[in-house]
């Protein structure tokens, strides 16, 4: 499974994929909503944006240990109802709106 974009379609890929013998899945086109980590970046993208002062890239208050501090403020109850949210998601998906975009997040929840 892939979301279609272009490096996964190399021919290089393709390539390694059939000698392999790895067959993909049908996947639509732009479908990152479906990944739950798509969904624990945004959030952690959302707590980086609102911290005071905004990271810097200086040792001491830098993006990287600000990023570091956010993701272990990320409730675990979040990761675990994203991930079990994972079947409605595929349902969701696949049978009901047939390749389109599915319902936000919060409709998993």
């Amino acid at each position: 499974m892939d979301d279609n974009c272009r490096p996964h379609r190399a021919n290089m890929v393709e390539d390694l994929l059939f000698e392999e013998g790895i067959v993909r899945m049908e996947w639509p086109v732009c479908s990152p909503d479906m990944n739950p980590i798509d969904h624990v970046w945004d959030t952690l993208g959302r707590q980086i944006a609102v911290r005071q002062p905004p990271p810097t890239n200086s040792p001491r208050t830098g993006k990287e240990r600000a990023l570091l501090e956010e993701w272990d403020r990320i409730p675990q109850l979040l990761i675990n109802s994203l991930i079990d949210s994972m079947l409605q998601r595929c349902s969701t998906l696949l049978l009901a709106v047939r390749g389109n975009h599915t319902p936000t997040e919060n409709d998993f929840l």
